[in-house]
């Protein structure tokens, strides 16, 4: 879609009384979508495969879409309506380029028109958008800053709020919001910065404390970057290292024995309950320790999701109740996937919670659904529905 034709298709979003969006009243025009991708976190190139999927499966008969680039270095740019620009394979990284251009979004509950900026040009608007899909994964987009951003603007977005979306990204309060609802969680510790630069040695002896081996993990990345399986003490120090160059906070975690299962969350519309999926399991082959970055994006070959997991019924059902109420402790909206552990002794304990999941048609979120009936379109028009009928501001 070129600019002026952006600009033909603006105006003003149907608001009723309250601040309302009706949900199918756009006085005559399809709702405006912005999908968001890119952005500043390591993990701006899943992002954009991330992006690739929904611009190919958002329903255009539907939805007017707006694709908004964010670059490396902070800045938004108009990014083309091409999703084979932004897959990502294993011979290609996808990249948001900076431009001469950027896109600006209102701080005003006024309006919601987006505004391109250009040195020496006046400025051109794009027009209205009803709707953002913040698809960008990690720290500066993941975390609550994007989300802010848009509540300032008075935009409504797919997905969870500042809090919900904070918390979930950072493992270390994810956990004590869960511990606090009383969920079950495996045993850490958490090596802040000050504490790593203070003394190390007692941050070490912490860790060990755990037992061997472990999992060194970035307190506030995803998509597995920077994170280490620790089998010995003397490679503990050298793996926090390697997770700090992420993140100088730094959760350490006790190997749990057992099976990955995850759930997928939808919100439920009005006052119904968080919905669950069919749960799904992740088997990695022993070419890989963990199910790290290249397993999850580059060499799918390498690792078995199944949907629905082989567990009996009893485990399903707990890992179905344990992923509602780690969505409702957090308080989140729109969509989240669950991570659990089946023991080799039988429980399920909670691994953590992704409020902004892997979205490509190949990711476990889109699959779990898929198996239980929603397929990867349906999925996209189900949380741009939500996100319409979920009022701004306080909630």
């Amino acid at each position: 879609m070129t600019s002026d034709e952006q600009h033909v298709q603006a105006g003003e979003p149907d608001r009723p009384e309250g601040g309302e969006t009706s949900r199918n009243g756009h006085r005559g025009r399809r709702p405006r979508v912005a999908i968001v991708f890119g952005g500043r976190s390591s993990e701006h190139a899943v992002s954009c495969a991330t992006a690739a999927g929904v611009m190919r499966a958002i329903d255009r008969d539907k939805y007017d879409v707006v694709p908004i680039g964010v670059s490396r270095d902070g800045q938004w740019v108009l990014a083309a309506d091409d999703p084979a620009r932004f897959e990502l394979t294993a011979g290609r990284t996808p990249e948001v380029l900076p431009d001469e251009a950027h896109v600006v979004l209102p701080l005003s509950t006024r309006q919601t028109a987006l505004t391109v900026l250009e040195a020496g040009q006046p400025p051109t608007e794009l027009g209205n958008v009803d709707v953002v899909l913040p698809l960008l994964h990690g720290p500066f987009g993941e975390d609550g800053t994007l989300q802010g951003f848009l509540e300032l603007s008075d935009i409504r977005y797919v997905g969870s709020g500042v809090f919900a979306s904070a918390a979930g990204m950072d493992k270390h309060y994810m956990k004590v919001v869960f511990a606090g609802h009383g969920l079950p969680i495996g045993p850490y510790a958490v090596i802040t910065d000050r504490a790593w630069r203070a003394d190390r040695a007692a941050a070490l002896d912490a860790c060990a404390g755990l037992g061997f081996p472990l999992f060194v993990k970035p307190a506030r990345a995803g998509s597995s970057m920077g994170i280490s399986k620790v089998e010995e003490p003397g490679d503990l120090e050298a793996a926090i290292e390697v997770a700090r160059e992420h993140d100088p906070k730094v959760v350490v975690e006790a190997a749990i024995t057992g099976r990955e299962i995850e759930c997928a969350v939808l919100e439920g519309h009005g006052l119904e309950a968080p919905r669950t999926s069919q749960v799904g399991e992740v088997a990695v082959h022993d070419n890989h320790a963990f199910y790290d970055y290249e397993a999850k994006y580059l060499a799918e070959a390498d690792v078995d999701l199944t949907c629905p997991a082989d567990v009996p019924a009893h485990v399903s059902d707990e890992v179905r109740r344990l992923a509602a109420a780690a969505f409702e402790a957090l308080g989140c909206e729109g969509l989240a996937r669950v991570d659990c552990f089946y023991t080799d002794d039988g429980r399920v304990l909670v691994n953590e919670i992704n409020t902004m999941p892997g979205f490509t048609p190949h990711s476990m979120y889109p699959r779990m659904w898929a198996a239980s009936g929603l397929t990867y379109t349906e999925l996209i028009d189900e949380l741009v529905s939500l996100a319409l009928e979920r009022r701004t501001g306080l909630r």
